[in-house]
């Protein structure tokens, strides 16, 4: 199997969205989505088999127990897109469920295109399995592969990061109902969201002793160096993982350890650092299962089933577009 990675036209969005995140105020912010070039995404991988960070692990484990109950269910012939394909590892099981009845069409969708030959790398044994990649966001990614689909296919659409959390719960509300309205009705989407547990295993989670998670988010800044020409020095920051519980979110900020000024030419901006003022790079939402439930009923799904792990609480659930 070969991905043909398709690539965005180049554009200054990157520079662009640090210009505005950094001029926010009162709290500095860098989008989470710019975490993952070639070095995050490697070293997001390191993260998914450290021991504090248990939601790989048990997305992995419910989709390897349940593929075939998951795709029992599916109107054949079913295509399948990835919002957010990473490495594809949790995704082998689905394929080749599927694949053991019929010819299955595998579409992952991802920013990264590290990603995307990682991606590769893990699924090119896969018999009866075809292969293209988007180097796309989520939704334009979707909509490329909603126009290629034939009228008599269905579509499964994986998002099995538990991706939904870095959303607001509000946007998170708009960007599901933004996914049913490229959906059919009868298609699915399996759901991945890490749940509620004790603050301080979630804060563990993204704060880990071996210091694995504080490089993946400081590697934001040394982006900002590479591709923008920044000055950030990243010895004067330090990571920092803080759980709201009124949100039910953990949240990831970069500390400034000193006041100071950096410069970002290619942002054409320059900005003054305090001492102790922080710059938020990522949110992840908790659920509980019930609010999963509802919260498909209001953007246009059904909640067929769902599997939650009971090592580290965490769910898959089967949404069926209304």
């Amino acid at each position: 199997m070969v991905i043909q990675a398709i690539s965005p036209v180049r554009d200054t969005s990157f520079a662009a969205d640090v210009r505005d995140g950094l001029s926010k105020f009162p709290q500095k912010e860098l989008p989470s989505k710019y975490l993952y070039d070639e070095v995050g995404s490697a070293l997001f991988e390191v993260i998914t088999v450290l021991p504090e960070y248990g939601l790989t692990r048990a997305g992995t484990r419910l989709v390897q127990r349940y593929a075939r109950e998951i795709v029992a269910g599916l109107t054949a012939p079913t295509i399948v897109a990835e919002l957010g394909s990473g490495s594809g590892k949790k995704t082998r099981y689905i394929l080749e469920a599927l694949s053991a009845r019929q010819q299955t069409t595998y579409y992952p969708i991802d920013i990264s295109l590290a990603a995307l030959e990682q991606c590769d790398r893990e699924l090119g044994s896969l018999d009866f399995v075809s292969v293209v990649g988007f180097e796309r966001a989520y939704l334009d990614g979707l909509l490329e592969v909603a126009a290629r689909r034939q009228d008599h296919e269905s579509l499964l659409v994986l998002f099995l990061g538990s991706t939904i959390g870095n959303f607001d719960r509000p946007a998170g509300e708009v960007f599901l109902r933004e996914v049913r309205e490229i959906l059919r009705p009868g298609d699915c989407l399996l759901l991945a969201t890490d749940l509620v547990k004790s603050v301080s295993r979630t804060v563990l989670a993204y704060d880990d002793p071996a210091g694995v998670t504080a490089a993946f988010n400081l590697n934001l800044l040394a982006r900002a160096n590479r591709e923008l020409g920044a000055d950030f020095d990243l010895r004067r920051f330090a990571h920092e993982a803080r759980w709201d519980d009124g949100e039910r979110r953990i949240e990831m900020h970069l500390r400034s350890l000193a006041d100071q000024t950096v410069t970002i030419p290619a942002a054409d901006v320059r900005i003054r650092l305090g001492e102790g003022e922080t710059i938020w790079t990522e949110s992840s939402h908790k659920y509980t299962l019930a609010e999963v439930v509802t919260l498909a009923a209001r953007t246009g799904f059904r909640c067929e089933t769902q599997w939650a792990d009971a090592e580290w609480p965490f769910a898959q659930s089967l949404l069926v577009a209304m």
